[in-house]
């Protein structure tokens, strides 16, 4: 995932949720779309009398439904409903070649704060209101791009000529496409029972300090019209069960445990019994990671699973493939020339694939028909047998991809850059698991370490991909454990996976046959989106992990008042 401001680019992946689709193509365009239509029209028709008239608009509104339902230790925290439309506009004067958009060089990195435009929209279908709306904030940000352009325009002849000479802006056939909006499905009272009978056995637990449980179910509709003459309207659903609880070391190191389920019905997510053996595996691991071993630092052999080595690939492959940051001077740009260059090994081929929305039994939250800029979602093979093939492309050209393949992608508010979608990694010659482990015994053996380690869960990571600060990432696990020369395991805690991605990517050996999939949201510069990154466990022959950061606090000095009970 990516929690971003622009010093440089800090990418950041966490869990969450995954989708619905209403494939059918049979929908008539909602008075939203109309309204949307006519004050597009309106709108192009009278700026286009300005001197500097605009050569590009597009409206976005997203319309979120949403159920929640959270408890804590067997109580309810919260549980209500939520429905909201937001805006999202993209206004460009000048011309595909230079635009109101051009990055300004600065002698410093600084957030385009002219980029950032959330509206809220009436959840009446009223066109009047909503157009009331699209009229002020389409004035407002044709006055900014005017302003911006005259910026852009000072600062290109001012500063040194750019390396990448494309275009601003990419020229793509529009689309036309309406499907019914789908409606969120829940029983909010069945679930406020449920989250109250998930949460209630961590109240045993004294040395439990927080547990909570979120039910989330969205809706989220999308309209999309733009000058090229698109037309969309798309609309697909969330559901998400995250069980979330932690404990405190002695020594103040907090312990996190995190179990998530997704599904694209509230029927496909798991029955009771499932999901409270879940919470007791929880506990069991909490306990366990109490009293469990610290790990210094330490470099050598180690196995990722399925679900690790996916969060791994996402921040340390992913974000350095995203189109934009070939192109943006102040990022470190690690593949931009490495095209038809080996960058993994042989065995391995990676691509996107924000049409596929199920893998291995598991549904993929990254998956979406159209990206947020109006092009239709497509299958993108970046590295085949190790070599580099592709970029992920916006509709921000880069020198050798004039075209957006679809993940072009924002949150409500932000202006969409090249994201990832679904990452998927596939492998030519993948072993057993318990081959992974031996091989991971003899390469300790060969190396004379004590030591290996195997990465069982994570609960996220970021990385940084631009010039300013090192080009590193850090990974960020929950569940290790040492793989000691006879075989033998032993859960330990304390540690982050961290390194840089050309020496990272070297050291990877072999896969095993098991895929695994993390369903997350990733935060970058154009907020958080959902992503999923799947790949089967992978060893390296070299890693490299640092002391977790740990909290000074002690823990709890009075016992929990339930133990106090007589």
């Amino acid at each position: 995932m990516k929690l971003c401001h622009r010093l440089p680019w800090l990418c950041v992946l966490a869990l969450i949720c995954a989708s619905e689709f209403a494939w059918a193509q049979d929908a008539p365009p909602s008075p939203v779309l109309g309204a949307m239509k006519a004050e597009l029209s309106r709108s192009l028709s009278s700026l286009g009398k300005q001197p500097e008239p605009p050569y590009f608009l597009s409206y976005e509104i997203t319309e979120t439904r949403s159920v929640s339902v959270a408890g804590s230790f067997g109580k309810l925290t919260a549980s209500d409903e939520n429905r909201r439309r937001q805006l999202n506009i993209d206004l460009r004067v000048g011309d595909y070649k230079l635009d109101n958009t051009h990055q300004i060089r600065e002698g410093f990195p600084s957030f385009d704060f002219g980029r950032f435009s959330l509206a809220e929209v009436p959840i009446e279908d009223d066109p009047d209101a909503i157009r009331g709306v699209l009229w002020y904030e389409t004035d407002r940000r044709y006055k900014q791009a005017i302003e911006r352009l005259t910026k852009v325009k000072t600062n290109v002849e001012v500063k040194v000529q750019e390396e990448d000479k494309s275009a601003d802006f990419s020229r793509e056939s529009p689309e036309k496409y309406y499907e019914n909006p789908v409606p969120v499905t829940v029983d909010r009272r069945q679930w406020e029972g449920k989250i109250r009978k998930y949460t209630t056995p961590f109240a045993a637990y004294g040395d439990i300090y927080e547990a909570n449980a979120t039910f989330s179910a969205d809706s989220e509709t999308r309209w999309f019209v733009s000058s090229e003459g698109s037309e969309i309207q798309t609309s697909q659903t969330y559901y998400r069960l995250f069980i979330s609880a932690f404990t405190k070391a002695d020594d103040g190191m907090e312990l996190p445990r995190y179990e998530s389920f997704f599904a694209f019905t509230p029927e496909g997510l798991p029955d009771d019994g499932a999901v409270l053996k879940a919470v007791g595996k929880m506990i069991d691991d909490l306990k366990a990671l109490r009293v469990a071993p610290l790990v210094d630092p330490y470099t050598g052999p180690a196995i990722l699973s399925g679900r690790a080595s996916g969060v791994f690939f996402h921040e340390v492959l992913g974000h350095r493939l995203e189109g934009h940051r070939q192109k943006n001077e102040e990022e470190a740009q690690t593949f931009k020339k490495m095209l038809n260059q080996k960058v993994l090994p042989d065995i391995a081929s990676v691509y996107f694939d924000p049409t596929l929305h199920r893998l291995a039994n598991t549904d993929l939250v990254g998956a979406y028909r159209f990206d947020n800029q109006g092009v239709k979602a497509r299958r993108v093979a970046v590295i085949e047998n190790g070599v580099l093939k592709s970029f992920l492309m916006s509709r921000s050209p880069v020198e050798g991809f004039p075209h957006s393949n679809g993940h072009g992608r924002n949150q409500s508010g932000l202006a969409p850059v090249a994201r990832q979608s679904n990452l998927i990694v596939e492998v030519s010659k993948p072993v057993s698991r318990s081959e992974l482990k031996n091989m991971l015994i003899q390469q300790v053996k060969k190396e004379n370490k004590p030591f290996g380690l195997y990465f069982e869960d994570i609960e996220g990571g970021f990385t940084l991909t631009g010039r300013v600060i090192p080009n590193a990432f850090n990974v960020l696990p929950v569940m290790v454990y040492r793989i000691y020369p006879d075989g033998r395991e032993e859960l330990v805690r304390g540690v982050d996976l961290i390194g840089t991605p050309l020496t990272a990517f070297s050291k990877i050996v072999a896969a095993d046959d098991q895929t695994g999939v993390f369903d997350g949201m990733c935060g970058a510069e154009s907020g958080f989106v959902p992503v999923a990154a799947a790949s089967p466990g992978i060893l390296v022959s070299q890693v490299e992990v640092q002391k977790k950061e740990k909290s000074q606090e002690r823990p709890p000095i009075l016992p929990p008042p339930f133990e106090a009970r007589p």
